[in-house]
């Protein structure tokens, strides 16, 4: 005889026929496909909803089943957040983007990735602030943050969100902005997807006809000497400017990567790349003129699906010579060609934000340090904690130096850094919870700098 979930989640898949998915159906292996491969107890069931009407549905059975709940929209989360051992309201089939040319604004729909937001914007000379990767679910990287190659001029992804409707834990729907549900909407805007299911953004999007961009690679040999001049030029270039740096380890061996993106007006910007060509020995290039999407592939050959990941990530106050000399030590301390380390830059129109304007904890110039170790899972332990034990002491050397807190949407669950992450916008942020899931039922967002547990049985449910 089923039990009474059962019986339950049979009621929801009549509600809505053909959505429900279970272990075993070829849907249920597409929607819990995700970067990177899971690992720990699997969903369930996975209900594929296609509007906000469909995800009050699930949240309802959700609840009624008193089971765990998890959001799934782009999927790609290091933590597997995506997923969870209960049921996963999967988004990815909810990614229409509608652009509105005249007024330079976007509505996109909760599972759309920031591949298919600038596909429908740059054939009219548009851009969204997005990732780095064009494979990153739009609404997970706006509600954490989203650092990228257009910080600079155009602010965090967050900055660029004009309104958003929610699904909220009790079922009812809100559509939350500045005028409307403003509390929920500060929240949101850093405090990630813990407040509900966000099924639609209004996006600014801005003018931004191409950029110069590509990568360029130099030989690990060099390392010291090209990162340190690189360090040295960004200093001084305009907002319009950003640059990524790595070091990634190739089939022969470790390899300096550097991404600049030029953003400004089009005719000036060979010019203020030329001197990121003259680095050191110039071993590849792919930097030139192209449409803003067609710049977040440049680290599609590194996103390997099916693969395990480990990441790890801290604040830097700048990119100088002590942080260089950590990045070449770790990086000759690789346990495989799976482990990198990578930068994002914060500055500009990201920086001049007040900190009160939302929820995202540090308004100030800094550098985010992105620490990566991708394996294929074996089920070998050793592997395992060898690629752990690699991240771990990597962050740790970094200590020295690092400023309070990390990007929470890169950090743990557990994380004991969360609450200075979020700094003196931590007891706003926990009341903004308290408020609008207090059963904590969206337990599976990024982590939250609760002071005490909330209640409800979800609390105790695996990530």
């Amino acid at each position: 005889m089923p039990d009474l979930n059962e019986a339950r989640l049979h009621k929801l898949g009549n509600q809505l026929p053909g959505r429900l998915s279970m272990p075993g159906d070829d849907r249920y292996v597409a929607a819990t496909a995700i970067w990177a491969k899971p690992s720990g107890a699997m969903p369930r069931a996975v209900v594929r909803c296609r509007t906000a009407q469909d995800v009050q549905s699930a949240i309802r059975a959700v609840r009624d089943c008193d089971l765990p709940l998890s959001v799934r929209g782009g999927g790609h989360d290091w933590a597997g957040r995506a997923l969870c051992d209960g049921i996963v309201i999967d988004l990815s089939g909810m990614n229409s983007v509608v652009i509105e040319p005249a007024t330079r604004t976007a509505q996109i729909s909760g599972g759309a990735r920031a591949g298919d937001v600038v596909d429908a914007a740059d054939p009219l000379g548009l851009a969204p602030v997005t990732g780095s990767v064009g494979t990153v679910g739009m609404t997970g990287l706006t509600l954490g943050g989203g650092y990228g190659p257009l910080i600079g001029r155009f602010g965090l992804a967050l900055d660029n969100l004009l309104a958003a409707e929610v699904v909220l834990a009790d079922g009812g729907v809100a559509l939350a902005r500045d005028d409307s549900e403003s509390e929920l909407f500060w929240a949101l805007r850093g405090g990630g997807g813990n407040f509900g299911v966000v099924t639609t953004m209004y996006y600014r999007l801005h003018d931004v006809p191409d950029v110069r961009s590509g990568m360029l690679i130099y030989p690990f040999a060099e390392a010291r000497a090209v990162l340190e001049r690189c360090a040295d030029i960004a200093t001084f270039m305009p907002n319009e400017f950003t640059v990524q740096v790595g070091i990634a380890v190739g089939p022969d061996g470790p390899v300096v990567m550097i991404v600049p993106t030029w953003c400004g007006p089009s005719a000036e910007g060979e010019a203020r790349l030329a001197p990121f060509f003259k680095l050191g020995t110039l071993l590849a290039s792919s930097v030139n003129v192209t449409p803003y999407g067609r710049s977040l592939t440049v680290f599609d050959p590194y996103l390997v699906n099916g693969q395990r990941e480990i990441m790890d990530t801290c604040w830097l106050a700048a990119f100088d010579g002590r942080s260089i000399d950590v990045f070449i030590r770790a990086m000759e301390m690789a346990v495989s060609s799976g482990c990198a380390i990578f930068t994002h830059e914060f500055k500009g129109a990201a920086s001049r934000v007040p900190e009160e304007t939302t929820a995202f904890g540090l308004r100030r110039d800094h550098i985010l340090i992105e620490i990566l170790a991708g394996f294929v899972d074996r089920s070998d332990k050793l592997e395992e904690r060898q690629h752990q034990g690699w991240v771990r002491a990597t962050r740790e050397s970094f200590e020295a130096t690092a400023l309070p807190g990390a990007y929470p949407n890169l950090i743990a669950t557990g994380d004991d850094r969360v609450t200075q992450s979020y700094g003196r916008n931590a007891k706003r942020l926990i009341e903004a919870k308290r408020h609008y899931d207090p059963d904590n039922v969206f337990f599976s967002a990024i982590p939250l700098p609760l002071d005490r547990p909330l209640a409800g049985a979800a609390l105790s449910a695996p990530v």
